[in-house]
């Protein structure tokens, strides 16, 4: 009974939820009249899809699915506080209740702010939720705090009215691209995933890639790219496309736990990958009051190194271990996949169209998944049933209440910082700090984004950054938009980082191997992730921040500085043949990885150095590495690895 209830419920709810959205998109009811301010909307969005939480993650949800009393009485509170926010919309704006709010009112804020702590809890777990907790209550303790973070404090009740309802905390820059950008693009991603569209890109890739030198290994790259543009979540990416490229891999030769990193590292580069990319991405559209297009066209280039880099990596691997493709006759033809998935490439041209002639990013996304659906329900073999369709508008609905759990909290992030003041004090303190030394400041960064990755999400770490961190990078001279993306590469490398590493754990459970074992590998062939943000960072022109030519001349000197890292972590350079494992082999390698951060470097100008003499010097360097593997015995690998090492 319970059980069905939840079902009819969140079934419900979702419906409204979408209804709602697609109201607000197209303005449908200003024929009549009515039509919804933004932040009313917010409100409503609250109501539909916050509540849900309760039911689709209870509090014993590692035993059971089924909700206990705990989790109808949240249900409950939660759907009255967020109906409150609705009912009193008019009064929050006009009556500024952030500063001045009446009793109920900070008695209903503060529950708010229990229950959004909760679900973050059963949605993240506890480290998000303490970080969530601490910045939080900061304007509570802001006078005791050391140094940079001390500030007037707070009572408690202005805090939590603060909140709840200003600008700046739940409903802030967060929620606000959220209900702008983010829910149209999950539905068409789901939209995608529920009418087959994973089976299609797997089709594509075998018959693109599956022949090929470590065939199987390129399938799981292509096919996670193609998959990653749409969906943007790196866990539903690895189990959906790992479940088929990772028992290809390991029957061709590849080890399990090899296996298992190259669908993590695959996977982990759809937060960063266009069209769609994760929500990070959207947020960041968001801060930096920028289309959402620009984000993702600033965000290709990056994201087309990253995948040069993996699938060298892959080559190499598979030629020091002779590892073949996939035979001929056990893959699909080109002709077939696309005669089975044509309508697919049909939206992603329609979506990509309307996003580049600058059409409302939301209105973009719902044509294209009402393009999808409709040519899907023509295609007798696609068809989705009427249980088909009720189970794709639940998982949806399934799907954002579990994003606005985390939107709601990772926005009284920003809400802590910013009710006390001292984001500016933060950013000059940071910039003092660095000195002359800008690159400190970028390293600084790096290794903050790092860290906050392993116990947050990459859009909680981002937000953080963004507003601590991002600020004082500007000040000294790096780009914007360069710099948000920076932040957000270094937060997205703890998918596949031990000892949190999220990817691996679901490649493992896949591969059958330990994720640690996954994690390692994972690390060395995400390398080139390491060293890109610093490449764009440096150089604008990689994100698209120059001339015709500047653009150009960095791509070409950065593809050949990414192809020379490749062949030195893998230790294979193709057309010359494998690098000796013993000591002479490393120093090979080592000049390797120098010719390739030269030949990405903008040049050196502390020494004088111009980015033309360290591209020479790079391609100088690379040659003569060639040279010394194809003529001079000590460099060469004596004899080929045993298949599956």
């Amino acid at each position: 009974m319970s059980l069905t209830l939840k079902r009819w419920i969140i079934l419900l709810f979702s419906l409204a939820g979408l209804l709602l959205t697609v109201n607000q998109t197209f303005l449908f009811t200003r024929a009549i009249g009515v039509v919804m301010n933004g932040q009313t909307f917010l409100y409503v969005l609250t109501l539909v899809f916050f509540p849900l939480i309760f039911l689709i993650v209870p509090f014993r949800h590692a035993t059971t699915a089924v909700p206990g009393w705990i989790d109808w009485l949240l249900f409950a509170l939660s759907l009255g506080g967020s109906a409150y926010l609705v009912i009193h919309a008019q009064d929050i704006v006009f009556s500024s209740w952030q500063f001045i709010a009446p009793l109920d009112a900070q008695l209903v804020a503060a529950m708010l702010w229990l229950l959004i702590l909760e679900a973050a809890r059963r949605t993240n777990g506890w480290p998000l939720t303490l970080v969530v907790l601490f910045v939080s209550l900061y304007p509570m303790f802001a006078d005791v705090m050391p140094g940079p973070l001390n500030s007037m404090s707070l009572p408690p009740a202005e805090v939590a009215a603060y909140h709840l309802y200003s600008f700046e905390s739940v409903f802030g820059i967060p929620m606000r691209a959220f209900a702008d950008l983010v829910v149209g693009f999950i539905v068409f991603g789901l939209a995608l995933q529920f009418t087959g569209a994973a089976k299609f890109f797997n089709d594509v890739a075998f018959a693109l890639m599956g022949t090929v030198r470590g065939g199987a290994a390129h399938v799981a790259v292509v096919s996670s790219a193609l998959q990653a543009s749409i969906s943007g979540s790196v866990i539903s990416n690895v189990m959906t496309s790992g479940s088929v490229s990772i028992p290809a891999m390991k029957k061709t030769g590849f080890s399990a736990s090899y296996a298992g990193g190259i669908e993590a590292v695959a996977s982990t580069g759809g937060v960063l990958t266009p069209p769609v990319m994760g929500t990070t991405a959207f947020i960041m559209a968001t801060f930096l009051a920028v289309p959402y297009v620009e984000v993702a066209m600033a965000a290709a280039i990056p994201a087309a190194l990253f995948y040069f880099g993996l699938m060298l990596q892959v080559d190499a691997y598979a030629a020091r271990r002779g590892l073949r493709g996939v035979p001929r006759s056990e893959l699909p033809t080109l002709l077939a996949a696309l005669k089975g998935g044509w309508h697919y490439l049909i939206v992603f041209v329609m979506l990509i169209t309307m996003l580049a002639q600058g059409m409302n990013e939301s209105r973009a996304a719902f044509y294209a998944t009402g393009l999808l659906l409709v040519v899907n329900q023509l295609r007798p073999e696609n068809r989705l049933s009427l249980a088909g369709i009720r189970d794709m508008i639940a998982g949806i609905g399934q799907g954002l209440s579990e994003i606005i759990a985390v939107i709601l909290a990772i926005g009284m992030i920003a809400g802590g910082l910013a009710a006390t003041g001292i984001l500016s004090t933060l950013s000059t303190e940071l910039v003092f700090l660095a000195g002359d030394a800008p690159i400190m400041l970028l390293i600084m960064g790096a290794l903050t984004s790092f860290v906050l990755g392993m116990g947050m999400t990459v859009s909680a770490c981002y937000i953080f950054l963004a507003i601590v961190m991002v600020p004082a990078l500007v000040k000294v001279g790096f780009e914007p938009i360069a710099v948000h993306l920076f932040v957000m590469y270094w937060g997205m490398l703890s998918f596949i980082t031990p000892p949190v590493a999220i990817a691996t754990y679901a490649a493992a459970a896949i591969a059958k191997v330990s994720a640690i074992k996954i994690g390692f590998h994972a690390m060395r062939l995400a390398s080139v992730m390491y060293f890109v943000p610093f490449f764009f960072v440096l150089n604008p022109a990689l994100v698209l921040q120059g001339t015709p030519l500047q653009i150009l001349i960095a791509v070409a000197t950065a593809v050949c500085g990414v192809a020379a890292i490749s062949w030195s972590l893998q230790g294979y350079m193709l057309g010359f043949g494998g690098i000796s494992d013993r000591v002479w082999g490393f120093l090979l390698r080592g000049a390797l990885l120098i010719a390739g951060l030269s030949l990405a470097s903008p040049g050196i100008a502390v020494l004088g150095i111009t980015q033309l003499e360290c591209a020479g010097f790079g391609i100088a360097l690379m040659i003569l590495s060639g040279l010394a593997i194809r003529f001079v015995p000590i460099f060469q690998l004596s004899q080929m690895k045993p298949t599956g090492a």
